[in-house]
């Protein structure tokens, strides 16, 4: 359970708008609409056109085989010389051991190498290359160990940097260092050995793959003339390119940007996050980061206030995830994801940049680049690289489950995810996981009240007890809404109820609960529904009620609704008070307390009618 004080910060510095939350609640009209999203357009190119080359399920069976000892040295260190590199336990809680660090970055480096071969042919190529350097720096170590050297000794790594903006594929800052003559050395140099044979055939394989045979290329750069020549939004040519990473990225460019200019006449720019941003255009001043952005997307980014001296565009923009929140790019009207996150969050939030209102495009078009294979085996291959790197545990267990029901879980809904995202653009709280930061705040009803206040400015004298009625629907059925003010103390169970010391609660003609108190956003999405189109009273409605009140003379519905709502509170109340004593917390429960129908004072309440 989030802390209360959580909520009323995140509610006090956030400003969350998504696109539907724009659409339903706000007048655009001085503003402008958002683009209309054309069906996502998916690509799967096979690796390369050579039908002699690997393939990607070949390319992973081989990364199957490999144990990559080369980053867990510490398994290899003998048993009597274990007590010269047992660590200390922390101060301040539990610290990894050698062995969990390693098992980690080996880990991460089976998960890197999947998605660096998903990104491109390149980025898989330069990983595996600095993997074999490793290697044989190591072998070289170890022959030198061999031939006399006694004190030669090699490092154990704290971590893998494995974000995936970064271009260098490298380990982490060093941690330890083991000593050879500590070592079971010639073990761990044969399983070196066999793990390099590997990297060496994979890189072998690989060769053949140049640019003009790399099919994902290829298919890009066919992408690319057909979007120039057939433009969506008058002659509007930008794109904006997604890659996980720079080395990707600098692929891309690379191959693209001297050609593009000088067959299309069109600029082209690099932005990464740990890359120089580099473009074909030949400008007198240095070219940064934001620059690059501004010319990009000259009209959203103005252009002409910030650099007025400045008259050139960028057309195409390859980027990392580094820009892919933050920023309005709306000039452009084209997305290519070149590779599909696992994450499918990180796939709306790229077609983010360009899916904003006042955008000037009344078309926007999504195009994902897919991996040589089934979605099932791209899902699958994640599960099988978690289960691979649990064979420790197994054996150390006797655990044959490698993965959890909730990992399996997580699979799957990731697929139904990327599933729905070859057909459709979905907004972030469209997700069916996970909380969005809309369902936190009250920051959307903020607003409402500061309408509402600025035309009404007289609302702090308005009276208790008034009440309004409204038609219900399937989402809203018949009940009434109370709005409580809490008289005293030591009701706010643990700080939940975010509107303390005011209680709402929604409760059914039938006298169920629909909505409690410490569900305010809830109840108030419902109260909106039905009460936000109103601008006056319903008249034949409040004729019914007048008629079953008898103008309000006879409210004994109301009265045992109110009752039972008031019991609602106190019973969530009670029940807290005696969990606590079960964990073996007495706290409020044998204190001598009294509350009930007086210790709440009734503020307002709707009543909603049957449809």
């Amino acid at each position: 359970m989030l802390d209360f004080d959580f909520f009323r910060l995140l509610d006090a510095v956030t400003i969350a708008r998504s696109r539907k939350h724009i659409q339903q609640y706000y007048d655009t009209s001085d503003i402008g609409t958002f683009p209309n999203r054309l069906k996502p357009i998916s690509r799967q190119p096979h690796l390369t056109d050579l039908n002699t080359a690997i393939n990607y399920n070949e390319i992973f069976e081989q990364l199957q085989s490999l144990r990559l000892a080369i980053y867990a040295p510490s398994a290899f260190i003998l048993p009597s010389r274990l007590y010269k590199y047992k660590e200390e336990e922390s101060t301040t809680g539990h610290r990894l051991s050698i062995e969990e660090r390693e098992q980690g970055i080996q880990r991460l480096m089976n998960m890197q190498l999947l998605k660096r071969l998903e990104s491109s042919v390149n980025s898989f190529r330069l990983t595996l290359g600095r993997i074999r350097d490793y290697m044989q720096e190591t072998l070289d170590a170890i022959a030198l160990f061999q031939s006399g050297d006694m004190r030669i000794s090699v490092d154990d790594y704290e971590d893998v940097d494995g974000d995936e903006d970064e271009q260098d594929f490298t380990i982490g800052k060093k941690k330890n260092r083991i000593l050879l003559e500590d070592m079971d050395y010639i073990s761990w140099q044969e399983e070196i050995k066999g793990d390099l044979e590997i990297i060496r055939l994979l890189l072998t394989m690989l060769e053949s793959i140049t640019p003009e045979h790399d099919s994902k290329l290829q298919q890009l750069i066919s992408d690319l003339r057909n979007k120039f020549a057939n433009p969506i939004n008058g002659d509007n040519k930008k794109v904006l390119i997604f890659t996980a990473f720079s080395d990707t990225a600098e692929y891309l460019y690379n191959c693209l940007a001297d050609d593009i200019k000088a067959k299309h006449g069109l600029n082209v720019a690099l932005v990464t996050g740990d890359v120089e941003a580099r473009s074909t255009l030949k400008l007198r001043e240095k070219l940064d980061f934001n620059k690059v952005l501004t010319l990009f997307s000259p009209v959203s980014k103005e252009r002409e206030a910030i650099y007025p001296h400045l008259h050139e565009e960028i057309d195409v923009l390859i980027a990392t995830d580094c820009i892919s929140e933050g920023q309005n790019l709306q000039d452009c009207d084209y997305l290519i994801n070149y590779d599909i996150h696992w994450n499918p969050v990180r796939i709306i939030q790229r077609f983010g940049r360009i899916d904003r209102i006042g955008s000037q495009n009344a078309q926007i078009q999504l195009v994902n680049y897919w991996p040589d294979m089934t979605l099932d085996e791209y899902i699958n291959l994640k599960g099988r690289v978690e289960a691979r790197m649990k064979v420790t545990v197994m054996t150390a267990t006797g655990d044959d489950n490698l993965l959890s029901p909730e990992e399996k879980d997580d699979l799957e809904y990731r697929r139904q995810q990327l599933e729905r995202l070859k057909e459709d653009v979905v907004d972030l709280e469209e997700m069916n996981s996970g909380v969005s930061i809309m369902d936190l705040g009250l920051n959307e009803f903020r607003l409402d009240l500061l309408e509402y206040m600025n035309g009404n400015h007289d609302v702090e004298h308005t009276p208790n007890g008034l009440h309004a009625v409204v038609q219900g629907n399937e989402q809203v059925p018949a009940g009434t809404v109370f709005v409580l003010k809490n008289r005293t103390a030591g009701v706010n169970i643990d700080h939940k109820n975010q509107l303390h010391p005011f209680y709402m609660v929604y409760i059914r003609d039938d006298g169920e609960v629909m909505v409690d108190h410490l569900h305010p956003k809830d109840l108030l999405d419902k109260m909106r529904l039905i009460c936000k189109p109103m601008t006056k009273p319903d008249v034949s409605l409040c004729r019914e009620f007048n008629k079953e009140t008898r103008d309000g003379l006879r409210m004994g519905k109301y009265s045992d609704l109110l009752s039972k709502a008031i019991n609602s509170i106190i019973s969530v109340k009670e029940q807290s008070d005696v969990d606590s004593f079960l964990e073996g917390f007495a706290g409020e429960l044998f204190e001598e307390r009294y509350v009930g129908f007086d210790d709440f004072e009734l503020i307002c309440f709707l009543v909603i009618k049957k449809m």
